[in-house]
């Protein structure tokens, strides 16, 4: 086993740690540079592009250890930790770059994209929006900005940039027709991306990333057999990867054939499983009752993506915020401030409430059988007038404060303006055409806004989908999230969440007057259509009984419990927590008296 030397950076660069992470960045920064170190930092680009890579990383570093921020000799040996697939020292070498040079294109794609392989779709979002800034006419700029939207929500938008990277290249690349046909499908739209997998793959018969997608999507097109033919042809390509595997494994999980998909994952078990697999693992060891083992695998998977970059808990954020909305949301403000006006000429949208995993798509999914309502799965544009609200709103004050300039007599109106840009993003998403007046938004932990949701629709329909707390907790613990802060790195951070939101929502209730229905979990499972008809009379639609066969609705709920709600209902979520009970001590005391004011008990 190789020994980590302690007298390097922890980032695992190379650097020792004051010429790294540990630096004077104003000692570095008025440091002279000698002219030798540029000879060197020349002689060691050379190296690396005439393929010695070892005498390429031994003179960045020398150059490096005298000149931190040296950025040629930062390109080289940023360069060398990427090949080597050393990510964690990449993204600190190109972050430093693009510090020092924030119009270096090729360190700001390399981001972008580094960031999009680890996960990090927000950062990927910034740093492929700079890039697009600097490059707005090359190809691989739409495509990369494609790419990242489509990773963060924004699917329409992201299909813009595919299309336009096509159209400037003039060509019909492969590797942007299959990007393509992931944002159509994230988008819903199957059969357009099925074609686009098809002729990228007619281009490229070989290549894997193509096929891997296509049989991605059969899988979540419920066409299982489809799905294994193409990935038989995946591995006949190459041999099989994790990729492919976890995909067989999903396939087989969805088949009913636990064991088999488990035999798959751990088929290699001198390699670490990613966090993507030891969460599948997790699951499928559940549906086989082995519920310690399936835990053990839950917090592996947790701990796994932290190790690789993934956010822990932003808790002072978190509790800033919600102790700024308590207060600035107070009966005497609130009394006070306007209203937006209600369109009468454009599609409504009904807020489906929730923390993520209470049953909200179970919810969307059912409600979007009638041709009066449009599924919009998760719509980020709330979060975008929070993030945007100074500008919006000409305040020198963040959110919320900045919603006191609707107190000046020049900005009474500026709600309707707040209202037009979410029905705006709404329409850009496609959620305004055809005959249905009303769209779903299922944004997970939208309950946080409700008061401004209050403000800018007061007359749309607030369904807050809940659900006993410690079964939350299992979901939580069983899939990946980052809605929250990225509570759901930890058990007790997600149950710390749960209760802080729904603080806020019994404040916002007793100080506005809100359109809001509560909605069971377990009463949908125990009398589906009885609740389901009182759900449909609240958002005032026409009960439709083929909400209560949702699963046959062929729409693709673009959401982790997609095969979820592929399934015809079950009771096999409801009270799963209890195989769970002393694994989840940790959270009872956090949660205990949202279990009680809930009405439910352990």
């Amino acid at each position: 086993m190789n020994q980590i030397d302690s007298s390097l950076c922890a980032c695992n660069s190379g650097l020792t740690p004051e010429s790294c992470c540990q630096m004077d960045m104003a000692a570095a920064a008025a440091a002279d540079v000698p002219a030798t170190l540029h000879g060197d930092a020349e002689a060691a680009a050379s190296a690396l592009r005439s393929g010695d890579r070892e005498r390429a990383e031994g003179l960045a570093i020398d150059v490096l250890e005298s000149a931190p921020l040296h950025v040629p000799a930062l390109r080289t040996l940023a360069s060398v930790r990427l090949d080597q697939k050393r990510q964690n020292a990449a993204a600190v070498l190109l972050e430093r770059i693009v510090g020092e040079e924030p119009t270096d294109y090729w360190a700001v794609s390399k981001l972008a994209l580094l960031e999009l392989g680890r996960q990090q779709h927000l950062k990927a979002e910034a740093h492929a929006r700079q890039a697009l800034r600097l490059a707005p006419t090359n190809p691989q700029s739409h495509n990369l900005m494609g790419v990242a939207l489509t990773q963060t929500g924004k699917a329409a938008a992201g299909e813009y940039h595919h299309r336009k990277a096509l159209e400037l290249s003039g060509k019909r690349i492969p590797m942007v027709l299959s990007n393509l046909a992931l944002n159509l499908k994230n988008q819903g739209r199957m059969q357009e991306a099925r074609e686009l997998y098809r002729e990228a793959v007619a281009a490229e018969p070989m290549n894997r990333q193509s096929l891997l997608g296509w049989a991605q999507l059969e899988e979540a097109d419920r066409n299982l057999d489809r799905a294994k033919e193409l990935l038989d042809r995946v591995e006949e390509v190459s041999a099989p990867t994790p990729a492919t595997r976890q995909t067989r494994a999903a396939i087989f999980g969805r088949e009913g054939r636990a064991d088999e998909a488990l035999a798959i994952l751990d088929a290699e078990e001198q390699r670490p499983l990613r966090p993507i697999e030891l969460m599948e693992r997790g699951r499928l060891l559940d549906r086989t009752g082995r519920y310690d083992e399936a835990w053990e695998a839950f917090l592996a998977g947790k701990r796994r993506a932290v190790e690789m970059g993934s956010q822990t808990y932003l808790r002072e954020q978190a509790r800033g915020l919600a102790e700024q909305l308590q207060q600035f949301f107070a009966r005497e403000r609130v009394d006070i401030l306007p209203r937006a006006g209600v369109r009468s000429d454009v599609a409504q949208p009904i807020f489906i409430l929730g923390f993520p995993r209470s049953g909200t798509t179970l919810l969307e999914q059912s409600l979007s059988v009638s041709p009066e309502i449009t599924a919009g799965d998760e719509l980020p544009v709330v979060h975008e007038i929070v993030a945007t609200m100074p500008r919006l709103l000409a305040s020198p004050h963040e959110y919320p404060g900045a919603l006191a300039e609707l107190w000046m007599g020049d900005k009474r109106d500026e709600l309707d303006s707040l209202r037009d840009f979410y029905l705006q993003r709404a329409r850009q998403r496609g959620l305004m055409g055809g005959e249905a007046r009303l769209f779903t938004d299922k944004m997970p932990l939208n309950e946080v806004h409700l008061g401004l949701i209050g403000l800018i629709f007061p007359r749309a329909p607030l369904v807050h989908m809940i659900r006993h707390p410690l079964d939350i907790m299992v979901s939580a613990m069983s899939n990946f999230f980052t809605h929250g802060g990225f509570c759901g790195s930890q058990l007790e951070t997600a149950a710390e969440h749960l209760v802080l939101s729904n603080t806020l929502v019994t404040h916002y209730r007793k100080v506005m007057d809100l359109n809001y229905q509560a909605v069971r979990y377990e009463d949908v499972v125990d009398d589906q259509e009885a609740t389901m008809r009182r759900v449909f009379d609240f958002v005032g639609v026409a009960f439709d009984p083929r909400a209560l066969s949702f699963e046959e609705n062929v729409r693709y709920a673009r959401t982790a419990s997609y095969a979820q709600v592929t399934e015809k209902l079950y009771d096999r979520s409801r009270y799963r927590y209890r195989h769970y009970l002393k694994h989840l001590e940790p959270a009872l005391p956090i949660l205990e008296p949202l279990i009680e004011a809930w009405g439910y008990e352990v």
